[in-house]
């Protein structure tokens, strides 16, 4: 006979004991907050239940290849970007700690707006994220954590819903030098869903010069329906993480320009191939 698992009153006194014990925690200060600022103890608590209901019911997410992930020490995790709004990065950071059987964090590098940003800064921060920048990346391969680059940034987010799931260029591969110096694999992530949950229509470029953004997007919701309009479409999600490229090979080219091409464009063409093979695996972008 199965076992029915706990009752719906037991689940909620369970719920309502780990809510009590983490305010006690927060109260006492029997927590940890790393150099980059990464609080584990608050990530866990808050941030990653409340990226759960979206990341599992509204865009129904399946993961592959999860195993790629080494699960100890450090890998540089390159995934490509999109959505308008850079849900994608935190759907990753989920996938990695709830899917990797060590719950592994994923570090995010994010563009220097974020960090200037009130109140999102401290957030992001708090969330594990630092500036993408080669030292705080190399700083955090060193120490053996899971790294995560979206190298298209804003062109990749930006862009209008006609070119979705066509690569944006990779800038000038910072960081394939940040693995190179460290020895850390690359694995590349291809993502297929973001693309469908603020479809770009179009973009008001003297909106966003005035308010200092690097778009001002207008979607089928947005502006039009107001706050409503912030609401992402419930698109299907699949992410899938590639086998890992080794780097280790070319630790003394790490300031070779044709090396650092070369690789940069072997990763982009790998997450644009299994982009191409998971739309024929997901025909329709809201099916369940």
């Amino acid at each position: 006979m199965t076992d029915p698992g706990p009752s719906l009153p037991d689940q909620w006194d369970d719920r309502v004991a780990g809510a009590l014990a983490f305010l006690r925690e927060r109260l006492t200060g029997d927590y940890e907050v790393d150099g980059f600022g990464f609080d584990r103890h608050l990530t866990d608590g808050v941030f990653l239940p409340m990226l759960r209901p979206l990341y599992k019911q509204w865009f129904r997410t399946e993961v592959f290849g999860i195993e790629h992930l080494p699960k100890e020490g450090a890998a540089l995790v390159v995934a490509n970007h999109s959505g308008t709004m850079a849900l994608d990065a935190l759907m990753v950071s989920v996938a990695v700690h709830d899917e990797t059987p060590a719950r592994r964090h994923l570090r995010l590098l994010g563009a220097d707006l974020v960090f200037r940003m009130p109140v999102v800064s401290e957030l992001a921060r708090k969330s594990g994220a630092t500036l993408a920048c080669n030292p705080d990346a190399e700083r955090l391969l060193s120490e053996g954590e899971l790294v995560g680059v979206f190298p298209e940034g804003f062109k990749g987010i930006g862009k209008p819903f006609a070119e979705r799931y066509k690569l944006q260029r990779f800038g000038r591969g910072g960081f394939v030098s940040a693995a190179l110096r460290t020895g850390t694999p690359i694995v590349p992530v291809s993502i297929v869903g973001a693309e469908e949950i603020y479809p770009m229509i179009a973009n008001i470029r003297p909106l966003a010069r005035l308010l200092g953004a690097p778009y001002f997007p207008v979607t089928p919701t947005f502006p039009w329906l107001g706050p409503l309009g912030l609401v992402p479409l419930p698109s299907k999600w699949l992410i899938e993480f590639g086998e890992p490229i080794p780097t280790d090979e070319y630790v003394d080219a790490a300031d070779d320009p044709m090396v650092i091409f070369n690789l940069s464009d072997q990763v982009r063409e790998t997450i644009q191939q299994t982009l191409y093979k998971l739309l024929d695996r997901r025909p329709d972008a809201f099916s369940t």
